[in-house]
């Protein structure tokens, strides 16, 4: 995860995950004890575009919203100065970045537990979408890392 998370310097989100994860990472952050302290300070520390059509303001740190057209404001996003922008975000906010054709690089995770049942974040997709395999690593857990482009 540090390998993947070290060159980013923008976090993009769905507003749903935002409201667990912006807070999660934040008290991670603020406890020096916590076994994810260093994820915590490089979360909490990254700057932040939570995509709402709901929320109102930002009550969390470096965090900004975006009420615009997803495609618009991704494009504007990836115009600007820096390094490398991350999205984290439910099946509906990464499924609409999939369709409109906003991702760069997949990291796919693949766990080992079955649940029979769930959103594929492929869903809606209108036309096929070829992606070329990059790289695999699988770790003790059995977790296997797929990185993908398209």
């Amino acid at each position: 995860m540090k390998e993947l998370t070290d060159p980013v310097d923008c976090i993009v989100l769905g507003r749903k995950l935002a409201q667990g994860f912006i807070p999660h990472w934040a008290g991670v952050a603020a406890n020096p004890k916590a076994p994810d302290h260093a994820a915590g300070q490089k979360f909490a520390g990254t700057h932040k575009v939570v995509f709402t059509n709901t929320l109102a303001q930002s009550d969390w740190d470096n965090t900004v919203l975006a009420k615009g057209d997803l495609s618009d404001e991704i494009l504007s996003l990836k115009k600007q100065p820096g390094s490398d922008i991350i999205a984290y975000g439910g099946g509906t906010f990464v499924s609409a970045l999939i369709k409109a054709n906003l991702i760069d690089e997949y990291h796919l995770f693949i766990n080992p537990t079955a649940i029979g049942r769930g959103m594929s974040i492929f869903e809606g997709l209108e036309k096929r979408l070829d992606l070329t395999l990059k790289s695999s690593l699988s770790f003790p857990c059995g977790i296997v890392v797929l990185r993908y482009e398209p």
